[in-house]
């Protein structure tokens, strides 16, 4: 997972740089989630590294003069024992749960 930010805010537009950073997250195939002041994505780990140096450079070069980012490595979600009939796979369970939609 990464979370970042781009600066400067502009509160009453959507500046070049986070539009740039917000189209490098997307094309990249990220389960992306935007907040009022950062935008968090998941995905793969080679996928999320790509982006994440593909970030930097293109919203530097659409005009941020700060970019904030975090990484995290999310635990794989383990299957629950039982029959399972009744619940989906981990993997469908950790999408539905808090984080990103």
């Amino acid at each position: 997972m990464v979370e970042f930010t781009t600066e400067p805010f502009e509160l009453d537009t959507f500046p070049p740089h986070a539009a740039a950073a917000r189209r490098v997250v997307d094309e990249a195939g990220l389960d992306v989630a935007v907040g009022p002041f950062g935008t968090g994505a998941e995905g793969e780990a080679d996928r999320i590294l790509a982006a994440v140096s593909e970030l930097l450079r293109e919203s530097l070069d659409a005009g941020a003069t700060r970019i904030s980012v975090q990484v995290s490595v999310l635990p794989e979600a383990e299957p629950e024992s039982g029959s399972g009939a009744e619940s989906g796979s981990g993997a469908e369970r950790a999408a539905g749960e808090g984080g990103t939609p």
